[in-house]
């Protein structure tokens, strides 16, 4: 499937450039190249036989073409067409450039929705092919591929034609048993029912069986990863001793149920023989600093050294206040290390880990730099895993000798998706909220409600609370209509600041900059903060009770629950104001979701929905995997199914055989970075 383009019948170098702007590159990236979607032309009508509010196909010849322009920017082309039985009007808006594509006599074939409008039958925007003499046109279940400028469908469907007419198989990746329980059809036959389906019943045995195949690949490569895992000799930790038990004493609050648990699997997990690998999954404001504390001390009292890595250095600031505070009895040797570090204080942070004469580091991607060597590493911390790579998890492990890895997340992922995202690690989850706590009201208003809410703003400023309000851009843009963070500010500013002080954060000002505005903040000098979404995850000011987000539609609905959980971290009531004035239904329909329910898992589904997926392997693993066919959501059975399948399969055939029969594959789909991590 790694041949050349050029191997296909038809292609030759002009219609390679043409594939290639549609990123197909080789057979491999051809055959791969889904359709879109499906038109149904098993039946042409002749267009006396049209309905009106039909989806369907004729055929006709030119008989006139007109533009009309009735107003600026709106231009609107009608071709008339016509057989023995009657007329139809094919009108096209915006389009005036085809007009030269279509001469009076020509044959057209049009599919589409048929419409009644100013006393005659009209199709608007269909699909047209023009039928050369003798021409007939395509008939059946046709593929619609997604386009760009300068390629047509013809070409696409032409050169897939061309290959699977040359060629009668296609390596099977599939374990012989698992294709056999499954009844699969051979895996050409699959990709030919995608591309041309007989019927739609066999398209959807096509689509499940491909979308399976993805899944088993995929669950195969994180099998393999955590196989390679469990291997190690982890760091066996002695049961929990006076330090853990001093710290429970004197915390102000009695842990929730959930983070009992959550502690009591991380504990039994770092007692045993190997490795920890675990993901704590809890919601905004759950709690799982406590318990990422609780494992921090469990390895300081074995004697060993802990890490925590956080996103960014506010958040990594924030990190290290709470455990300095929650530690504060205990005669814990902490630093923290960020790009900002002073390279004096840098060095002798670099000496005090090399030497064990510090028990616990909190830093950013400063900790996997080179300089930074551990004496006895024996727990790992990953705070917002998403924000950081697989290998960059990685870098930090192998600066221990197999060390126990705790991921910690805030972003909600619905229990069977953890599969997909996590599949190496074992998961707990924290969903109880701690005591005291209410829900934030949520309400999503146009710009019109600006007035009644700069009062409101005032209103709670004087009562002593603080206010957040974020925007989406830094500076003005011509090409989205939205208020700039920068912008924003002096107006509020020019309101406010007599009577409260207002200030500025976003992602181009210096990180000393960022931290001394946030400092204010966070310490009350300032009551109003305007800012980009640097403040998304990690900051805790328990005194701000309301967070606006200024064009909140262009937010995806995970990052606009990750802005609402930076409220309502006090007893005091807590509000979220979600200003849009996008005249979108979908849009208000995703802001509505927001104002329903505060539970992240909903959210995240919805968001999940919405927004497709992102990277596995790669270094920038922001969401779930790139997926081609499969529906995280809509497939969950058969990614429960793959996972299961997958590792029967892996139990039988060993690691060795495992990574020799998949590796070509995972290389393929994810690249050199796979084999980093399962090399590594």
């Amino acid at each position: 499937m790694e041949e050349s383009l050029l191997t296909i019948k038809g292609v030759g170098p002009s219609r390679v450039k043409q594939l290639n702007k549609l990123g197909i590159t080789d057979v491999s990236s051809l055959l791969t190249y889904f359709p879109r979607t499906y038109e149904d032309r098993s039946a042409t009508y002749c267009i006396g036989a049209l309905k009106q509010g039909a989806v369907g196909a004729t055929e006709g010849t030119v008989l006139h073409i007109q533009e009309k322009k009735p107003r600026r920017g709106l231009s609107i082309l009608e071709i008339t067409i016509g057989d023995a039985t009657g007329r139809l009007k094919v009108v096209l808006f915006n389009q005036g450039y085809k007009k030269n594509f279509y001469k009076v006599g020509q044959r057209l074939h049009v599919y589409g929705k048929v419409e009644f409008a100013y006393g005659s039958l009209q199709m608007n925007t269909p699909h047209i092919e023009n039928l050369r003499e003798g021409q007939v046109a395509e008939a059946g279940i046709v593929p619609v591929y997604p386009l760009v400028e300068g390629v047509s469908q013809f070409v696409v469907r032409q050169a897939i034609a061309n290959w699977f007419a040359a060629h009668d198989s296609l390596p099977e990746l599939l374990p012989l048993a698992v294709s056999q329980e499954h009844s699969f059809m051979s895996r050409y036959e699959a990709f030919k029912e995608m591309h041309s389906p007989l019927t739609v019943e066999r398209y959807e045995l096509a689509r499940k069986q491909l979308a399976y195949e993805e899944l088993f690949i995929m669950q195969a490569g994180l099998l393999l990863l955590r196989a390679r895992e469990q291997d190690e000799q982890g760091i066996k930790m002695q049961p929990s001793g006076p330090l853990v038990a001093g710290f429970l004493e004197q915390l102000p609050f009695k842990l929730t149920g959930d983070q009992n648990r959550a502690f009591q699997d991380i504990a039994n997990d770092m007692e045993a023989e190997r490795p920890m690998r675990r993901l704590l999954q809890g919601d905004v404001g759950s709690g799982k600093t406590v318990v990422g504390a609780l494992a921090l001390l469990k390895v300081v009292e074995n004697g060993y050294q802990g890490a925590l890595m956080a996103p960014t250095e506010i958040l990594a600031q924030q990190h290290y206040e709470s455990l300095q505070e929650l530690m504060k009895p205990e005669d814990i040797r902490m630093a923290l290390l960020t790009g900002s570090t002073k390279n004096a204080e840098r060095q002798a942070i670099y000496e005090g880990l090399a030497t064990g004469t510090i028990d616990i580091v909190i830093g950013t991607h400063a900790l996997i730099q080179e300089a930074v060597q551990f004496k006895k590493l024996a727990l790992v911390i990953v705070d917002e895993q998403h924000r950081f790579g697989v290998e960059q998890r990685a870098t930090l492990q192998r600066k221990g000798v197999h060390p126990h890895m705790l991921v910690m997340t805030a972003t909600p992922i619905p229990r069977t998706m953890t599969l997909s995202i996590y599949g190496d690690l074992e998961v707990s989850l924290i969903k109880e909220m701690p005591p005291g706590r209410k829900p934030v009201l949520t309400y999503a208003v146009d710009s019109s409600y600006k007035e009644r809410l700069y009062a409101f703003f005032e209103k709670e400023m004087a009562a002593g609370h603080q206010v957040y309000v974020v925007c989406p851009l830094v500076e003005e843009s011509e090409k989205l209509d939205l208020v700039a963070a920068e912008q924003l500010y002096e107006e509020l500013a020019e309101r406010y600041n007599r009577q409260f002080g207002v200030g500025l954060v976003h992602g181009r000002m210096s990180a000393a900059d960022k931290e001394a505005v946030m400092d204010d903040f966070y310490k009350g000098r300032i009551k109003l903060l305007v800012s980009t979404t640097v403040i998304e995850v990690g900051v805790n000011v328990p005194n701000a009770t309301i967070m606006c987000v200024e064009g909140a539609e262009r937010f995806g609905l995970s990052q606009l629950h990750q802005l609402r959980g930076r409220v309502g971290r006090g007893s005091t009531q807590s509000y979220c104001v979600l200003i849009s004035d996008s005249r979108s239904e979908e849009s208000w329909q995703r802001l509505q979701v927001m104002t329903e329910t505060q539970d992240g898992f909903v959210v995240a589904e919805q968001d999940l929905l919405l927004r497709g997926s992102g990277q596995l392997f790669g270094l920038a693993q922001s969401g779930l995997p790139d997926l081609r066919l499969a529906n995280i959501l809509k497939d969950i059975d058969l990614l429960v199914a793959a996972r299961q399948d997958a590792k029967r399969w892996l139990s039988q055939v060993g690691f060795e055989v495992g990574v020799a029969q998949m590796k070509p594959e995972l290389m393929r789909r994810f690249g050199e970075s796979f084999q980093r991590i399962i090399y590594s």
